[in-house]
Protein backbone atom coordinates (compact mmCIF):
# COMPACT_ATOMS: atom_id res chain seq x y z
CA UNK A 1 0.00 0.00 0.00
CA UNK A 2 2.87 2.13 -0.42
CA UNK A 3 3.45 4.56 -3.06
CA UNK A 4 6.75 5.47 -4.45
CA UNK A 5 8.02 6.83 -0.74
CA UNK A 6 11.03 9.22 -2.48
CA UNK A 7 7.96 10.96 -4.34
CA UNK A 8 5.93 11.93 -1.37
CA UNK A 9 5.10 15.34 -1.32
CA UNK A 10 5.83 17.09 1.52
CA UNK A 11 5.08 20.94 2.86
CA UNK A 12 8.03 23.33 3.63
CA UNK A 13 7.80 22.66 7.47
CA UNK A 14 8.00 19.09 7.15
CA UNK A 15 11.09 18.95 5.34
CA UNK A 16 12.69 21.69 7.12
CA UNK A 17 11.97 19.09 10.09
CA UNK A 18 13.62 16.38 8.46
CA UNK A 19 16.78 18.07 7.33
CA UNK A 20 17.24 19.33 10.58
CA UNK A 21 16.61 16.00 12.92
CA UNK A 22 18.04 13.99 10.47
CA UNK A 23 21.35 13.24 12.19
CA UNK A 24 20.23 13.82 15.99
CA UNK A 25 17.26 11.13 15.97
CA UNK A 26 18.95 7.54 15.91
CA UNK A 27 17.54 6.46 19.52
CA UNK A 28 16.08 2.64 18.68
CA UNK A 29 12.58 3.16 20.29
CA UNK A 30 10.65 0.80 23.26
CA UNK A 31 7.11 -0.57 22.25
CA UNK A 32 5.04 -1.10 25.24
CA UNK A 33 3.85 -4.69 25.96
CA UNK A 34 0.58 -4.47 24.30
CA UNK A 35 -3.06 -5.90 26.52
CA UNK A 36 -4.97 -9.10 25.77
CA UNK A 37 -8.80 -6.91 25.56
CA UNK A 38 -11.63 -9.04 24.83
CA UNK A 39 -11.84 -11.89 22.48
CA UNK A 40 -13.94 -12.65 19.67
CA UNK A 41 -16.28 -16.04 19.53
CA UNK A 42 -16.06 -17.64 15.59
CA UNK A 43 -18.33 -19.60 13.71
CA UNK A 44 -16.01 -22.73 13.04
CA UNK A 45 -16.08 -25.52 10.33
CA UNK A 46 -18.51 -24.45 7.25
CA UNK A 47 -19.01 -25.50 4.03
CA UNK A 48 -18.08 -23.51 1.11
CA UNK A 49 -20.80 -22.37 -0.57
CA UNK A 50 -21.37 -21.78 -4.32
CA UNK A 51 -23.58 -19.17 -5.60
CA UNK A 52 -26.33 -20.80 -6.34
CA UNK A 53 -26.42 -21.67 -2.72
CA UNK A 54 -24.91 -25.32 -3.26
CA UNK A 55 -22.38 -26.93 -0.43
CA UNK A 56 -19.50 -27.68 -2.04
CA UNK A 57 -17.05 -30.18 -0.93
CA UNK A 58 -13.34 -30.14 -1.63
CA UNK A 59 -10.30 -32.24 -0.48
CA UNK A 60 -10.59 -30.27 2.11
CA UNK A 61 -13.75 -29.51 2.74
CA UNK A 62 -15.05 -27.96 6.07
CA UNK A 63 -17.77 -29.84 8.54
CA UNK A 64 -20.54 -28.27 9.65
CA UNK A 65 -23.90 -26.26 7.85
CA UNK A 66 -24.25 -22.55 6.80
CA UNK A 67 -27.10 -20.91 4.59
CA UNK A 68 -26.65 -18.99 1.13
CA UNK A 69 -27.96 -16.00 1.94
CA UNK A 70 -30.00 -16.03 -1.50
CA UNK A 71 -31.70 -19.26 -0.39
CA UNK A 72 -31.76 -19.16 3.52
CA UNK A 73 -30.74 -18.03 6.33
CA UNK A 74 -27.51 -15.93 6.01
CA UNK A 75 -23.91 -16.89 7.66
CA UNK A 76 -23.94 -15.88 11.02
CA UNK A 77 -20.69 -14.27 10.88
CA UNK A 78 -17.66 -13.30 13.64
CA UNK A 79 -17.98 -10.34 15.90
CA UNK A 80 -19.91 -7.70 17.04
CA UNK A 81 -20.87 -4.69 14.29
CA UNK A 82 -20.11 -2.18 16.92
CA UNK A 83 -16.60 -3.85 18.10
CA UNK A 84 -14.12 -3.86 15.16
CA UNK A 85 -11.92 -6.28 16.18
CA UNK A 86 -8.83 -4.01 14.17
CA UNK A 87 -9.76 -0.80 15.88
CA UNK A 88 -7.98 -2.40 18.92
CA UNK A 89 -4.01 -1.74 19.88
CA UNK A 90 -4.42 -4.47 22.47
CA UNK A 91 -5.71 -7.15 20.19
CA UNK A 92 -4.27 -9.48 17.31
CA UNK A 93 -6.72 -10.26 15.36
CA UNK A 94 -6.35 -12.97 12.22
CA UNK A 95 -7.76 -11.61 9.04
CA UNK A 96 -8.71 -14.11 6.25
CA UNK A 97 -7.09 -12.14 3.19
CA UNK A 98 -9.34 -12.30 0.45
CA UNK A 99 -10.93 -15.29 2.31
CA UNK A 100 -8.79 -17.68 2.69
CA UNK A 101 -6.86 -17.57 -0.37
CA UNK A 102 -4.60 -20.34 0.36
CA UNK A 103 -7.56 -22.86 0.65
CA UNK A 104 -9.43 -21.62 -1.88
CA UNK A 105 -10.22 -19.32 -4.91
CA UNK A 106 -9.45 -16.10 -3.71
CA UNK A 107 -12.68 -13.61 -3.42
CA UNK A 108 -15.28 -15.92 -3.60
CA UNK A 109 -17.66 -16.92 -1.43
CA UNK A 110 -15.71 -20.21 -1.19
CA UNK A 111 -12.64 -18.86 0.03
CA UNK A 112 -14.90 -16.30 2.47
CA UNK A 113 -16.63 -19.42 3.78
CA UNK A 114 -13.33 -21.61 4.02
CA UNK A 115 -12.18 -18.00 6.24
CA UNK A 116 -15.00 -18.30 8.57
CA UNK A 117 -13.92 -21.92 8.80
CA UNK A 118 -10.64 -22.14 9.74
CA UNK A 119 -11.10 -19.26 12.57
CA UNK A 120 -10.86 -15.85 10.28
CA UNK A 121 -12.36 -13.10 12.78
CA UNK A 122 -12.23 -10.58 9.83
CA UNK A 123 -12.45 -10.86 5.83
CA UNK A 124 -10.80 -9.08 4.08
CA UNK A 125 -11.61 -8.59 0.18
CA UNK A 126 -11.01 -6.53 -2.72
CA UNK A 127 -14.03 -4.59 -4.93
CA UNK A 128 -14.04 -2.54 -7.99
CA UNK A 129 -17.00 -2.38 -11.07
CA UNK A 130 -18.71 -4.17 -13.26
CA UNK A 131 -19.89 -2.93 -16.35
CA UNK A 132 -23.30 -2.32 -15.15
CA UNK A 133 -21.52 -0.08 -12.17
CA UNK A 134 -22.51 -3.14 -9.18
CA UNK A 135 -19.44 -3.93 -7.19
CA UNK A 136 -17.72 -7.07 -7.34
CA UNK A 137 -15.27 -8.86 -5.66
CA UNK A 138 -12.10 -8.93 -7.41
CA UNK A 139 -8.69 -7.98 -7.24
CA UNK A 140 -7.12 -7.70 -10.78
CA UNK A 141 -8.54 -5.65 -13.34
CA UNK A 142 -8.47 -8.48 -15.61
CA UNK A 143 -10.13 -11.48 -15.23
CA UNK A 144 -7.41 -13.78 -16.58
CA UNK A 145 -5.77 -15.21 -13.89
CA UNK A 146 -8.06 -16.04 -11.76
CA UNK A 147 -11.04 -17.44 -13.92
CA UNK A 148 -12.16 -19.23 -17.13
CA UNK A 149 -12.65 -15.95 -18.77
CA UNK A 150 -10.30 -13.07 -20.23
CA UNK A 151 -10.08 -9.57 -20.59
CA UNK A 152 -11.43 -6.27 -18.34
CA UNK A 153 -13.83 -6.82 -15.50
CA UNK A 154 -15.03 -3.58 -16.31
CA UNK A 155 -16.84 -4.54 -19.26
CA UNK A 156 -18.57 -7.26 -18.12
CA UNK A 157 -21.88 -6.85 -16.44
CA UNK A 158 -22.42 -8.82 -13.26
CA UNK A 159 -24.51 -11.09 -14.21
CA UNK A 160 -21.98 -12.40 -16.73
CA UNK A 161 -19.15 -12.39 -14.08
CA UNK A 162 -21.32 -14.63 -11.66
CA UNK A 163 -21.14 -16.90 -14.84
CA UNK A 164 -17.61 -16.86 -14.74
CA UNK A 165 -15.38 -20.00 -13.25
CA UNK A 166 -13.68 -18.01 -10.14
CA UNK A 167 -11.77 -21.00 -9.38
CA UNK A 168 -10.99 -22.28 -12.53
CA UNK A 169 -7.04 -21.30 -12.07
CA UNK A 170 -6.63 -22.73 -8.15
CA UNK A 171 -3.90 -24.81 -7.78
CA UNK A 172 -2.94 -25.16 -4.07
CA UNK A 173 0.21 -27.12 -5.90
CA UNK A 174 1.73 -24.99 -8.10
CA UNK A 175 -0.33 -26.30 -11.09
CA UNK A 176 -0.58 -29.94 -10.97
CA UNK A 177 -4.22 -30.00 -10.01
CA UNK A 178 -7.56 -28.01 -10.33
CA UNK A 179 -9.49 -29.06 -7.67
CA UNK A 180 -12.07 -25.87 -7.85
CA UNK A 181 -12.45 -26.06 -11.59
CA UNK A 182 -16.60 -26.14 -11.95
CA UNK A 183 -16.91 -25.65 -8.68
CA UNK A 184 -15.49 -22.47 -7.01
CA UNK A 185 -19.32 -20.60 -7.85
CA UNK A 186 -19.09 -17.78 -10.02
CA UNK A 187 -17.20 -13.47 -9.15
CA UNK A 188 -19.66 -12.23 -6.15
CA UNK A 189 -21.44 -9.11 -5.53
CA UNK A 190 -20.64 -7.05 -2.33
CA UNK A 191 -24.58 -7.14 -1.83
CA UNK A 192 -24.34 -10.71 -1.83
CA UNK A 193 -21.52 -10.45 0.45
CA UNK A 194 -23.09 -8.43 2.79
CA UNK A 195 -26.39 -9.68 3.11
CA UNK A 196 -24.55 -13.40 3.51
CA UNK A 197 -22.47 -12.20 6.40
CA UNK A 198 -24.49 -9.72 7.96
CA UNK A 199 -22.43 -9.48 11.65
CA UNK A 200 -19.48 -10.41 10.55
CA UNK A 201 -16.57 -7.43 10.34
CA UNK A 202 -14.75 -6.51 7.27
CA UNK A 203 -11.69 -4.81 5.53
CA UNK A 204 -12.83 -3.37 2.11
CA UNK A 205 -10.33 -3.05 -0.46
CA UNK A 206 -11.31 -0.67 -3.22
CA UNK A 207 -9.33 -1.16 -6.22
CA UNK A 208 -10.08 1.95 -8.38
CA UNK A 209 -11.81 5.46 -7.31
CA UNK A 210 -14.63 5.10 -9.56
CA UNK A 211 -15.96 2.31 -7.08
CA UNK A 212 -16.20 4.71 -3.75
CA UNK A 213 -19.61 6.09 -3.87
CA UNK A 214 -21.48 3.30 -5.39
CA UNK A 215 -20.11 0.81 -2.23
CA UNK A 216 -20.50 3.85 -0.03
CA UNK A 217 -24.01 4.06 -0.79
CA UNK A 218 -24.63 0.19 -0.28
CA UNK A 219 -22.95 -0.10 2.91
CA UNK A 220 -24.85 2.80 4.05
CA UNK A 221 -28.07 0.95 2.93
CA UNK A 222 -27.43 -2.23 4.43
CA UNK A 223 -26.27 -0.81 7.49
CA UNK A 224 -22.69 -2.45 7.40
CA UNK A 225 -20.93 1.44 8.12
CA UNK A 226 -19.72 0.23 11.64
CA UNK A 227 -18.30 -3.44 10.77
CA UNK A 228 -16.15 -2.83 7.74
CA UNK A 229 -12.60 -0.21 7.38
CA UNK A 230 -12.48 0.70 3.95
CA UNK A 231 -8.63 0.73 2.68
CA UNK A 232 -7.57 2.04 -0.88
CA UNK A 233 -4.54 2.89 -2.14
CA UNK A 234 -6.03 5.89 -3.33
CA UNK A 235 -6.58 9.10 -1.40
CA UNK A 236 -9.55 10.26 -3.28
CA UNK A 237 -11.18 7.12 -3.01
CA UNK A 238 -11.52 7.09 0.81
CA UNK A 239 -12.70 10.68 0.63
CA UNK A 240 -16.42 9.86 0.25
CA UNK A 241 -16.27 7.28 3.56
CA UNK A 242 -14.90 9.71 5.30
CA UNK A 243 -17.38 12.36 5.28
CA UNK A 244 -19.58 9.79 5.66
CA UNK A 245 -17.92 8.83 9.52
CA UNK A 246 -17.20 5.02 7.72
CA UNK A 247 -13.91 4.11 9.23
CA UNK A 248 -11.04 4.02 6.74
CA UNK A 249 -7.51 2.58 6.70
CA UNK A 250 -4.40 4.93 5.77
CA UNK A 251 -3.89 5.33 1.92
CA UNK A 252 -0.38 4.53 0.69
CA UNK A 253 0.39 8.18 0.46
CA UNK A 254 -0.18 8.34 4.61
CA UNK A 255 1.72 5.18 5.07
CA UNK A 256 4.64 6.39 3.25
CA UNK A 257 4.53 9.30 5.28
CA UNK A 258 4.54 7.81 8.54
CA UNK A 259 7.11 5.37 7.14
CA UNK A 260 9.92 8.44 6.29
CA UNK A 261 8.99 10.33 10.10
CA UNK A 262 9.45 7.30 11.58
CA UNK A 263 12.67 6.51 10.57
CA UNK A 264 13.89 10.31 11.31
CA UNK A 265 12.27 9.81 14.64
CA UNK A 266 9.39 12.20 14.38
CA UNK A 267 6.06 11.42 15.79
CA UNK A 268 3.33 9.91 13.12
CA UNK A 269 0.83 12.87 12.00
CA UNK A 270 -2.64 13.16 12.63
CA UNK A 271 -4.90 11.18 10.45
CA UNK A 272 -8.40 10.53 9.06
CA UNK A 273 -8.17 7.18 8.83
CA UNK A 274 -8.49 4.78 12.04
CA UNK A 275 -5.52 2.22 11.71
CA UNK A 276 -2.66 1.21 9.11
CA UNK A 277 -2.87 -1.59 6.96
CA UNK A 278 0.85 -2.37 5.61
CA UNK A 279 2.36 -4.59 3.27
CA UNK A 280 5.45 -6.57 5.04
CA UNK A 281 7.39 -5.83 2.24
CA UNK A 282 6.69 -3.21 -0.39
CA UNK A 283 7.91 -4.49 -4.09
CA UNK A 284 9.62 -7.39 -2.17
CA UNK A 285 13.05 -5.18 -1.15
CA UNK A 286 11.62 -2.06 1.95
CA UNK A 287 10.60 -3.64 5.31
CA UNK A 288 7.59 -1.73 6.03
CA UNK A 289 6.60 -2.64 9.62
CA UNK A 290 9.88 -1.32 11.41
CA UNK A 291 9.92 -1.17 15.41
CA UNK A 292 10.03 2.39 14.51
CA UNK A 293 6.67 2.48 12.38
CA UNK A 294 5.03 0.23 14.37
CA UNK A 295 6.23 1.96 17.55
CA UNK A 296 4.88 5.73 16.06
CA UNK A 297 1.40 4.50 15.14
CA UNK A 298 0.78 3.25 18.59
CA UNK A 299 2.07 6.20 20.09
CA UNK A 300 -0.41 8.21 18.27
CA UNK A 301 -3.52 5.69 19.09
CA UNK A 302 -2.93 3.69 15.40
CA UNK A 303 -3.17 0.02 15.25
CA UNK A 304 -0.97 -1.75 12.61
CA UNK A 305 -2.06 -4.37 10.50
CA UNK A 306 0.31 -6.39 8.11
CA UNK A 307 -0.67 -8.15 5.08
CA UNK A 308 -0.09 -10.28 3.66
CA UNK A 309 1.63 -13.26 6.45
CA UNK A 310 1.51 -16.71 5.82
CA UNK A 311 4.48 -17.55 8.29
CA UNK A 312 3.72 -18.35 12.06
CA UNK A 313 7.55 -17.31 12.63
CA UNK A 314 7.38 -14.07 11.09
CA UNK A 315 3.97 -12.82 12.37
CA UNK A 316 5.66 -13.76 15.98
CA UNK A 317 8.01 -11.58 15.11
CA UNK A 318 5.98 -8.64 14.37
CA UNK A 319 3.60 -9.27 17.15
CA UNK A 320 6.83 -8.82 19.15
CA UNK A 321 7.30 -5.75 17.41
CA UNK A 322 3.34 -4.67 18.50
CA UNK A 323 2.15 -5.22 15.39
CA UNK A 324 -1.83 -6.11 15.99
CA UNK A 325 -3.57 -7.74 13.23
CA UNK A 326 -2.13 -10.30 10.46
CA UNK A 327 -3.64 -10.65 6.80
CA UNK A 328 -3.16 -14.23 5.97
CA UNK A 329 -3.92 -16.77 3.29
CA UNK A 330 -3.93 -19.52 5.80
CA UNK A 331 -5.59 -18.07 9.13
CA UNK A 332 -6.19 -21.38 10.57
CA UNK A 333 -2.10 -21.64 10.41
CA UNK A 334 -1.88 -17.83 12.33
CA UNK A 335 -3.91 -18.57 14.82
CA UNK A 336 -2.17 -21.42 16.24
CA UNK A 337 0.62 -19.10 16.93
CA UNK A 338 -1.86 -16.24 17.74
CA UNK A 339 -3.34 -18.56 20.54
CA UNK A 340 -0.39 -19.90 21.87
CA UNK A 341 1.23 -15.98 22.17
CA UNK A 342 -1.58 -14.90 23.24
CA UNK A 343 -4.04 -17.84 25.12
CA UNK A 344 -6.46 -14.75 27.09
CA UNK A 345 -7.53 -14.04 22.69
CA UNK A 346 -7.80 -17.75 21.72
CA UNK A 347 -11.74 -18.60 20.96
Amino acid sequence: MLGDIATLPMNADECTTMNSTIMTRSRRPTIPSPSAEGRIHVTRNVPAITQSGTALTSPASHAGRVTSGRTGEPVTGLGSPSMHPLFHPGRHPVVGHRGAAGSAPENTLAALDAAIGEGAEVLEFDVRLAADGVPVLMHDPLLDRTTDRSGPVRERSSEELAAADAGYRFSPDGGGSFPWRGRGGGIPTLREVLERYPFTPFLLELKTVEAAEPVRRLLVELGAEDRTIVASFFERALLPFREGAIPTAASRRRIGLLWLRSLLGLPAPRIPDRVYAVPDRYRDRLHVPTVRFIEAARRAGYPVHVWTVDDPARAALLWGRGACGMITNYPERLLAERNRLFPAEAG
